[in-house]
């Protein structure tokens, strides 16, 4: 799992001069990005709840342009969706070459929420034979593993995103949405329902991790107790890794130019 550094701002100022450069950077390697048309990208985020996801997403992404940009969030699978793979609801939604594709939870759900709430597996009408946990989430990490390896053979980077809070920081947020009317919408009773399983998350996140971070489709663990830092350091990954692209814009061969010029005259000459 990759490591990036703890601290990214030293005050409020630097931060936002920090992330209007960041975020200038990845709208001009994102329009590098839509016309060369070579490479997809897909961002996933995955983190407990109130880690930030939303608010890095809409941050960082603020310079982008909607048109090559996909945001796709998801929850409890549809009758549909259970009636194919695991992966075959995600599948659906990846990004097109040149444009960005965002997964806001992912098909890592399915080894994570399912791992700890097993009654889900139980209800999802797999075989009696296949249903093993004591094999199942290895089965599935290799599954996700060749997955995201046919991805990068065939021009999709992934870039995979774990906001790491902690237990304290979360309680923190959960009290500032009681406590502050305009964010009582973000709260439910799952929230509290979930925290009790704390621990199996952390398990369940630390084995899924290390299963499923690979060279190609790295997993980067960011601390997420303080947004702005987290939001800095998402951003300078994402920025890195489209400049690794090494994009261009697609020449323009010499029939193409006699063309264009042709055109200008007549444009000039109106």
């Amino acid at each position: 799992m990759a490591d990036p550094v703890a601290r990214a701002y030293k005050s409020k100022h630097k931060y936002h001069k920090l992330l209007d450069e960041r975020i200038d950077e990845l709208s001009d390697l994102q329009r590098m990005h839509y016309a060369s048309n070579r490479y997809s990208v897909l961002l996933i985020f995955q983190a407990m709840d109130a880690a930030g996801k939303d608010g890095a997403i809409r941050h960082v992404m603020s310079g982008i342009n909607p048109q090559g940009c996909q945001v796709f969030s998801f929850n409890h699978p549809t009758a549909t969706e259970l009636d194919h793979d695991f992966l075959w609801r995600t599948t659906q939604c990846l990004p097109e070459r040149g444009r960005i594709g965002i997964f806001n939870r992912s098909y890592y759900e399915e080894v994570l929420v399912v791992r700890v709430h097993p009654e889900i597996l139980r209800g999802q009408g797999l075989p009696d034979s296949l249903v093993d946990e004591k094999t199942i989430w290895k089965q599935r990490y290799r599954s996700i593993v060749d997955l995201e390896d046919h991805l990068q053979r065939n021009g999709t980077r992934i870039i995979k995103f774990f906001l790491h809070l902690s237990k304290d920081e979360q309680r923190k947020r959960f009290l500032d949405r009681i406590d502050e009317p305009e964010k009582n919408w973000k709260f439910s009773l799952a929230d509290i329902e979930e925290r009790q399983y704390w621990k199996q998350y952390m398990n369940a996140y630390e084995s899924c991790l290390s299963a499923t971070s690979t060279k190609s489709s790295p997993w980067y663990v960011v601390p997420a107790d303080q947004k702005k830092n987290a939001r800095l350091i998402i951003s300078t990954i994402i920025v890195d890794t489209f400049k690794e692209l090494r994009m261009r814009c697609p020449a323009t061969s010499a029939e193409r130019r006699g063309e264009l010029t042709k055109f200008r005259e007549r444009l000039v000459n109106e």
